[in-house]
């Protein structure tokens, strides 16, 4: 099978994970939003570029060992600039 990688794949993400996480490592998390539950989980938010850096992010959270509980796909965004 032979895919062309698309341009324009970037999405806004949601991922849900247990516990609350400390505000400082937010750094790791580069342009997602932390955001505690009244539950006790925490809400990561914001864009991600492609399918790599969907991977990354997992890889980031099962490196902390994070329980994840979810991710959702929210909303695409279109990187097309109109001529």
């Amino acid at each position: 099978m032979n895919r062309q990688p698309r341009q324009d794949q970037t999405a806004i993400y949601q991922f849900k994970v247990e516990g609350q996480l400390n505000p400082t490592w937010s750094e790791w998390f580069e342009e997602l939003i932390l955001l505690h539950e009244a539950s006790g989980n925490t809400i990561l938010t914001g864009p991600i570029a492609d399918q790599a850096a969907l991977h990354g992010v997992l890889i980031k959270i099962r490196d902390l060992g994070l329980i994840l509980i979810s991710v959702k796909r929210l909303k695409k965004i279109s990187n097309r600039r109109k001529k």
